[in-house]
């Protein structure tokens, strides 16, 4: 297995010596199983730090160096990844500071837990054993705190408790290699690892978390600044709002539904049907009218496309709407009963919205059009 750790600097020639010395000479050797690598991303530091890097090259077969414009430290870890991958056959790559403020002895750690069938692996400050400097003021701690619990609410990921590290492993095959890397959000600041993460975490089966002690800066000043918080909050913001898009259109696709359903109950009312027959029938056509729509339009990206596809995930989609006819031929008839048939469509909307209708997210995503892992389904690692 090969490992790069993509390394950007910029104007960090009181740092490189030292830490590439530190991880060729002391922490690589320490690692069995996996061919290590250190990739330097350097912006044409002018403080000289690309020519420390070539000089050590001589001495550290395994030291690459990757030059470019000054952009931001986004697009210096994607074209780092993309040369890693490409140019180096990277097996995993590892995003890591030059400043020491990642300590290099936790590297044995996240490549161990590669090795051990990890897709991910996160340095958290925020799981037993880790933490963040005891130097930092206050309101550094508060906001890092509560801005992981702000990224952890939104984005919805309960289990995982380090969301803005800069410290972590990513393996290259069904993972990285899928990320849409030349579209990350906020490229110039560090608030593109949020969207990196969010991406990243969505095609992984195994993520781990290993403690990290977070350094502070022993040379130079911390690069922390309140524009980052803000571009991260934003980031965090804008993901949560693009991931509901399809939660607003499944919400106005069910709408239509809606009226398709009371419309045909009262149409076949006035064909004399029996109430739980004209509830029954009409519940079909609305689940027919929702499949069309969601299928072309909610689910765009996973459209079934091919007659003989369409048909049989059709099939597929009327027995997982069985309980969406259960509940609405029971709660339907029963509510007209209870309230009477002038309410119809206030029973139909309660009971639409309150049962039906999350009944029906679930199973779209996670049986149809299949865009949520099953937490059901055994992980293999």
């Amino acid at each position: 297995m090969k490992v790069v750790i993509i390394m950007p600097s910029y104007n960090e020639a009181t740092n490189i010596g030292p830490m590439i010395k530190v991880l060729f000479d002391e922490e690589f050797p320490k690692i069995k199983g996996a061919e290590m690598h250190l990739l330097v991303v350097d912006d044409n530091s002018p403080d000289g730090t690309g020519n420390i890097v070539k000089k050590e090259m001589q001495k550290y077969p395994n030291l690459h160096l990757l030059q470019g414009e000054k952009q931001g430290l986004g697009w210096a870890y994607v074209r780092g990844m993309k040369y890693a991958m490409k140019e180096l056959g990277a097996d995993a790559v590892v995003e890591m500071d030059a400043d020491f403020q990642h300590d290099p002895k936790y590297v044995k750690d996240v490549v161990k837990a590669f090795l051990d069938g990890a897709d991910y692996v996160i340095g958290s400050r925020y799981v037993k054993g880790g933490s963040i400097p005891k130097g930092w003021p206050w309101y550094r701690k508060a906001m890092s705190y509560f801005g992981n619990l702000f990224a952890k609410v939104m984005l919805w990921k309960p289990g995982l408790h380090d969301f803005t590290t800069g410290f972590r492993l990513t393996r290259v095959k069904g993972v990285l290699e899928k990320v849409d890397l030349d579209h990350l959000m906020e490229m110039k600041r560090f608030a593109h690892k949020l969207d990196l993460f969010y991406r990243t975490t969505k095609l992984t089966k195994k993520i781990v978390e290993v403690p990290i002690d977070f350094k502070e800066r022993t040379k130079d000043s911390s690069k922390f600044v309140f524009k980052e918080m803000i571009a991260s909050y934003k980031t965090v913001v804008l993901i949560r709002l693009k991931e509901s898009q399809r939660l607003i259109k499944f919400g106005l696709v069910g709408f239509v539904g809606f009226v398709v359903n009371y419309v045909f109950i009262r149409v076949f009312r006035q064909i004399n049907l029996s109430e739980t027959f004209a509830w029954l029938f009409a519940t079909e056509l609305a689940i027919i009218s929702n499949f069309a729509w969601n299928n072309l339009w909610t689910f765009s990206e996973k459209k079934i496309a091919g007659v003989k596809n369409i048909v049989a995930k059709f099939v597929t989609f009327n027995v997982t709407s069985a309980g969406a006819l259960v509940i609405q031929s029971i709660f339907g008839p029963l509510g007209v009963k209870l309230v009477g048939e002038q309410y119809t469509v206030l029973v139909l909307a309660f009971v639409v919205a309150l049962m039906v209708l999350p009944y029906n997210y679930l199973m779209y995503n996670l049986v149809i059009w299949k865009t949520w892992k099953n937490p059901f389904k055994k992980k293999t690692s």
